[in-house]
């Protein structure tokens, strides 16, 4: 049998990190390939799993490998509270695409035009997850695969299709910008189809973004305040394109 650390060593240069034991429990339940798992205590991971995901617990069971704390620090840049650790095989960014372009779609496709925060395209993906859509997407340099993004996505990248393009990439529908000098977006039903976009907190919409967007909506804001965090707007939009 192949030595776990091995297999991690092997793996580590193109596996996607999944950082804890919540980012492990999505990945599994949304089909990811798991080829190897650590932990420091395998049976409270398990009691874990018995309290929060039983679904997966015959998984787990069958992948971790206990390992002492100073080899599992060794592993991860950042040790997890939960002391769990694993490597997952990237979803092929072929198939990805193509559930991107994929029409008709049932719910929208959210797009982070330049972001700059790590920590919130994780939580813009998770949030994405929790709705359903079809997927997320990226424009500019931030790799939205980062091991902080994934953290920040706890697993849940693999629940829906994340990639970085470009605008003209963008899949096909019609693409509803948010920008402060939009439409109220209480006036406007989001179709399935919907392209949502985002621009950053500090500059807002690229120019070229701007330019591709078939409508502008605004969200409802009091004066003086300057603008909402990024996963907060998409949530608020989100929610906005769910309600009956």
């Amino acid at each position: 049998m192949t030595d776990p650390l091995d297999h991690w060593a092997r793996r580590v240069g193109s596996a996607v990190l999944l950082d804890g034991f919540h980012a492990l429990k999505h990945a599994l339940r949304f089909g990811a390939e798991v080829p190897v798992a650590v932990t420091t205590d395998r049976a409270a991971t398990l009691a874990l799993a018995d309290e929060l995901a039983p679904d997966v617990r015959e998984a787990l069971a069958a992948l971790l490998t206990e390992v002492p704390p100073e080899t599992y620090a060794s592993l991860v840049p950042r040790p997890h509270p939960t002391a769990v650790a694993a490597l997952a095989v990237r979803p092929s960014r072929e198939a990805n695409l193509q559930a991107l372009a994929h029409l008709p779609r049932t719910a929208p496709i959210v797009v982070l035009d330049e972001p700059r925060n790590l920590g919130n395209a994780g939580a813009v993906i998770r949030l994405a997850a929790g709705f359903g859509t079809t997927g997320v997407i990226t424009t500019g340099t931030l790799d939205p695969w980062h091991p902080t993004v994934v953290r920040g996505g706890a697993g849940l990248h693999f629940a829906t299709a994340v990639e970085r393009l470009t605008v003209p990439e963008l899949p096909p529908g019609p693409v509803f910008a948010l920008d402060p000098e939009g439409d109220d977006i209480r006036g406007t039903k989001l179709p399935d189809d919907a392209v949502l976009a985002f621009g950053s907190e500090r500059t807002g919409l690229s120019p070229e973004l701007r330019a591709r967007a078939d409508h502008l909506l605004r969200l409802p804001m009091r004066p003086q305040v300057s603008s909402y965090n990024l996963a907060t707007s998409v949530a608020m939009t989100l929610f906005h394109w769910s309600a009956p």
